[in-house]
């Protein structure tokens, strides 16, 4: 076998040794009692096959030798009833625990995912590489794992009966034997075959898949609901996801169809061999060389030793495939976090007079030639206000998941205090941050829920949620609600109510307040305010924002204006800096944006 022959086989065994710890992990208790059941589901029916064989015999002997008496036909008759009963317990605890198994490796598996997408790289999510490898793990991993220990208990329970059954079967003539075998062997290899097209089809159309996914969102989700109305391009999504799921469809179907013919040859061939070996049975039995019920025997022990070699060969094909499939889960699993292999220090200083430094930074998405910063140095002192304005792309949304640590600069370092941020554990740094991103969340919680998800640490204290709220205006929201702070927000609940974009907004500042971090980041903090209510916000920001500093991103050039300091960022370098009066004074980049904007305020 060639290097990587030999390879390949190695790693489809550690996925399968994975996958079997996985399950124990996940349910010791009920694996222990499914490998208990496996013995016994696969020596009661050899037990029972020897009986039937008594019967039919004392059975022959009886009617032959009335005198004999009915006793022996009845006591193995009862002993049989006895085995068929234990068989039917058997096979109901089997199948609970089962079950009880498959449930709790399924919400084990949700388990682990979650906890994976929860520390994976930001980067990974812009990657459309890794969200085919997600939807592989999402769609696959929740139910393959138990599949395999069921594929591994159906294997174990039929090599049982096979190896009792075999043992009678060879006994009699090495030919029968060599018929079983040649008989269920192509089924077993057609599977193998069809499960190896089947990945590859699943694999190669994973895209597709999630493209469907998306046409059904953009349907039936509520995010664009009243576009797809306004718009009316309802049936256009439509007709695109009917059109895919129709081409998925019929490339399964093809796929279907070659298995069912595989399906019909190799049974046709094994039911021929059967009914071969029965007749020459039938023939030794004539000439008195086996009795009756070595006949029943042999014919009910073959055809179920066929199905246990069959059942065998099948297990061994769905352990092949569920083992491909699972790669996609751990490959998911494995991803490398360059941001979280750094750092072990919790303990983050509080701001004395340095603050946060940018030095020289410099970063390439990925996905990008052209890096989308370039050199950057940029200073926030404790207690101070600075401002980032530019055009689109110019960088700032960068700048800033950088300070978050979402990404690590490939040149230069953000430092806190001094000391590089990579030398803190990343989730003690981002405790220190509190941000409002442009696309701020909104959770179908309660009000009380959507500020203290700002610091869920915290002790849900309302006194503390409702001093956050008044900081940002959010106040006179809980005022309109007789459930105050316990009213549910959003539509995707009975009783919840919807806000305006500008109320939204203002409990995703209230969030941010409530979060006691020393560094507080404001993208676009006014961007769905209306003018009273951003001029609100700008004459009590400073106050509002006490001994902590403050990054406030804008393209509107009047709230910027109260910033101790303003960087202007173009095609990601900083260009200018300065106060509002500095910059307009420079008759550079800031004063044409603000020109931009101011022209339409003078006559």
């Amino acid at each position: 076998m060639s290097q990587d022959g030999i390879k390949k086989r190695l790693t489809t065994t550690l996925r399968l040794r994975r996958a079997l710890r996985l399950v124990w992990t996940a349910a010791p208790g009920w694996t222990l009692v499914n490998l208990a059941m496996v013995v016994v589901q696969g020596l009661l029916p050899l037990v029972s096959l020897l009986l039937i064989k008594q019967v039919v015999d004392s059975l022959a002997t009886a009617v032959a030798d009335p005198e004999s008496g009915f006793m022996s036909v009845a006591l193995w008759i009862g002993l049989a009833g006895l085995v068929a009963l234990g068989t039917a317990l058997a096979n109901a605890w089997g199948g609970l625990a089962a079950e009880a198994q498959g449930l709790a490796v399924t919400d084990y598996v949700a388990d682990v995912i979650h906890a994976q997408s929860i520390v994976v790289d930001l980067g990974y999510y812009e990657d459309p590489t890794f969200h085919d490898t997600l939807h592989q793990a999402q769609m696959e991993a929740p139910y393959r794992p138990a599949r395999i220990v069921n594929g591994l208990k159906q294997t174990l329970q039929n090599g049982l009966l096979l190896v009792g059954i075999a043992s009678l079967l060879f006994v009699s003539h090495w030919a029968v034997g060599l018929a079983l075998l040649l008989a269920a062997m192509p089924a077993g290899l057609m599977r193998l075959v069809y499960a190896r097209q089947r990945f590859a089809f699943e694999q190669e159309h994973a895209t597709s898949e999630r493209r469907i996914q998306y046409y059904h969102w953009l349907v039936t989700g509520a995010e664009y609901a009243r576009d797809i109305r306004l718009l009316g391009i309802g049936r256009l999504f439509a007709e695109r996801f009917s059109n895919m799921c129709r081409q998925l469809r019929l490339g399964r179907m093809d796929l279907s169809r070659r298995r069912t013919r595989g399906e019909m040859i190799t049974q046709g061939v094994a039911t021929l061999v059967l009914f071969g070996t029965l007749a020459g049975m039938a023939f030794y039995a004539v000439q008195g060389l086996i009795t009756l019920g070595v006949i029943v025997m042999y014919f009910q022990g073959y055809q179920r030793a066929l199905a246990a070699l069959q059942n065998i060969l099948q297990g061994l094909a769905w352990l092949y495939e569920d083992n491909l499939f699972l790669k996609h889960f751990y490959e998911f699993l494995d991803l490398p976090s360059q941001v979280e292999l750094t750092g072990d220090r919790h303990d983050v200083p509080v701001a004395a007079g340095a603050g946060l430094v940018c030095s020289n930074l410099t970063f390439t998405y990925p996905s990008r030639k052209s890096p989308a910063l370039q050199g950057i140095d940029l200073m926030i002192r404790p207690s101070e206000i600075v401002a980032l304005v530019g055009v689109n792309g110019a960088g700032k949304s960068t700048l800033v998941k950088l300070i978050c640590r979402l990404y690590d600069p490939q040149q230069g370092i953000v430092a806190w205090e001094g000391e590089d941020l990579k030398t803190f554990v990343p989730d003690a740094w981002r405790r220190q941050v509190s941000v409002v991103s442009q696309d701020f969340a909104r959770f179908d919680l309660s009000i009380a829920e959507n500020i203290w998800l700002g610091d869920s640490e915290r002790d849900l204290s309302s006194d503390d949620l409702l001093a956050a709220a008044g900081k940002s205006g959010g106040d006179k929201i809980i005022d309109q609600f007789p459930e105050g702070l316990q009213t549910i927000l959003g539509p995707q609940f009975s009783e919840g109510q919807d806000l305006s974009v500008g109320e939204w907004q203002r409990l995703a500042l209230a969030r941010a307040y409530y979060r006691q971090a020393q560094l507080l980041i404001l993208d676009e903090p006014s961007s769905a305010l209306d003018p009273l209510a951003e001029a609100e916000l700008i004459k009590s920001f400073r106050s509002v924002i006490g001994q902590r500093s403050a990054l406030i991103i804008s393209h509107r050039l009047s709230t910027v204006q109260l910033a101790d300091r303003i960087y202007v960022l173009d095609k990601g370098r900083v260009v200018e800096q300065g106060t509002h009066a500095e910059l307009l004074a420079m008759n550079g980049s800031y004063q044409q944006l603000y020109a931009a904007q101011a022209q339409f305020y003078h006559d």
